[in-house]
């Protein structure tokens, strides 16, 4: 904010953390900055109306924060929270504050200390009128990716922008695991050592999987271990994931709003599967796998995975837009999906080329059912996906688990397919056991079947049907 010509105060409660911003500041071009060192002298060096952003970790230390905070403030000032919090926490506080007069935003940020310098993404979710006081700030802040086109904008009423937020990391979670099944294959499979995988990496960061993960990763790849000088960094580390609760949330929300979210909980599952580490040591020696591998063509294994990661990077961001939608509708809050597809392609971890067709095909179609439909990704999908199949298969073959890219292909079979079997046996099943009853194809009504001798009418079925998600 510093560096956008914004005056800022920072406090702290380490005196230490708040003399080196304010040195760095001043290191950095004496910027327009100062400490402060205590919550009523800090509050009282902002112009009216205030506007507090909060960087302090999520849960209590927000609550906390906030206490101290309200005790200074008037009614009109803002609070902001940046962190990623649970969306129910950030309305529970916008109602404590309410009494007060004083507004609360809850406010995803992404970029990571890229980001915190060159430009986040920036979503904001709060009363509008309080988004107004913010929205110069902010916009000037923000990543850009185009003439007038920052990334942030108003999400919606508070709870929205945490909430996008963390569609946001799901989606990340899900990236990030579809990049590790792919380098799964490539190291595994295709025998490609570190810096010919770096190599490819960059390479195809040149095309349509331009990306920060793919940019990253292929650094990842070629960084040489700092502590041994011995090989790479990347084959030193524990192959157990760790993880913050976002991708719990957003598998937990996808459940709780009916949408299917498979691709990231599988990503969230391989985290969890990571963590039992010693068990995976003993599993090695017990259970075994094909003891054959297929033989492979490297150039086309390659060709293959791009354009399987492709399609298992739509149909990610259809399910993140989905999950949104849905929230949206059920919340009321107007989401603009084409807001969020242009709020992540600067700035943020998941940004890619991939979001501006995105964000073009939302914009096009305000009520696409699917991303996967949309014209565009549709033939895009049309053409790849027998090199997905390929891939997915080779996997099975080879013994290598795909998760992600195995359940993003499930979904796009599942979601093209016009009748599906397994639902319609399901239903019979559940009216067998539970006289559940079902719906037919060829007639309209409720109906139930005395499927053998043990059964009887259930009489009226119209309160069977209770309690149906």
């Amino acid at each position: 904010m510093a560096s956008h010509g914004f005056k800022v105060c920072v406090a702290n409660r380490s005196p230490a953390k708040v003399e080196q911003t304010v040195a760095r500041a001043k290191a950095e071009g004496n910027l327009p900055l100062i400490g402060s060192y205590d919550a009523k002298d800090f509050c009282s060096k902002l112009s009216k109306p205030r506007k507090i952003v909060i960087l302090v970790q999520a849960g209590k230390p927000v609550d906390a924060t906030i206490a101290t905070l309200s005790a200074h403030l008037e009614p009109g000032d803002v609070v902001i929270d940046g962190g990623n919090e649970w969306f129910p926490n950030t309305l529970r506080r916008a109602e404590e504050l309410k009494p007060k007069g004083i507004h609360f935003i809850g406010m995803g940020i992404s970029g990571g200390e890229e980001g915190a310098r060159n430009g986040p993404s920036l979503m904001p979710g709060g009363p509008k009128e309080a988004y107004d006081l913010i929205e110069p700030i902010i916009t000037k802040c923000a990543a850009q990716v185009g003439a007038g086109e920052a990334c942030t904008g108003y999400c919606g009423p508070v709870g929205s922008g945490n909430y996008v937020k963390m569609i946001h990391n799901g989606i990340e979670y899900g990236d990030m695991q579809l990049i590790g099944e792919v380098y799964d294959i490539l190291k595994n499979i295709v025998g490609m050592g570190n810096e010919e995988i770096g190599d490819l990496f960059e390479e195809w960061n040149k095309g349509e999987l331009e990306s920060y993960l793919i940019e990253i990763t292929a650094k990842v790849f070629k960084k040489k271990d700092d502590q041994t000088s011995d090989g790479y960094v990347l084959d030193k580390i524990l192959d157990k994931t760790g993880m913050k609760g976002t991708g719990r949330w957003t598998v937990q929300e996808a459940a709780e709003q009916s949408v299917a979210a498979p691709t990231m909980a599988a990503a969230l599952d391989a985290r969890y599967i990571s963590a039992r580490k010693e068990e995976r040591v003993a599993a090695e020696k017990i259970l075994s796998g094909p003891s054959e591998k297929p033989v492979v063509d490297k150039a086309q294994v390659i060709k293959d995975l791009e354009a399987a990661l492709y399609c298992c990077k739509i149909v990610s961001y259809a399910q993140g837009l989905g999950v949104i939608r849905a929230a949206s509708d059920k919340f009321d809050w107007n989401v603009d999906l084409a807001l969020c597809a242009r709020m992540w392609r600067g700035g943020c971890i998941i940004r890619a080329r991939l979001l501006k067709g995105i964000q073009e095909a939302v914009t096009h179609d305000t009520n696409l059912a699917n991303l996967m439909v949309d014209p565009g990704f549709a033939a895009d999908l049309n053409a790849r996906h027998m090199a997905w199949r390929r891939i997915v298969s080779l996997g099975v073959a080879s013994g290598i688990s795909l998760p992600a890219m195995s359940v993003s292909l499930g979904y796009y079979d599942q979601y093209r397919r016009a009748r599906l079997p397994p639902a319609y046996l399901v239903q019979a099943q559940r009216d067998f056991f539970g006289g559940h009853t079902y719906q037919r194809v060829d007639k309209e009504g409720t109906f139930h079947t005395l499927w053998d001798d043990a059964h009887h009418d259930i009489g009226d079925l119209s309160g069977r049907v209770a309690g149906e998600v």
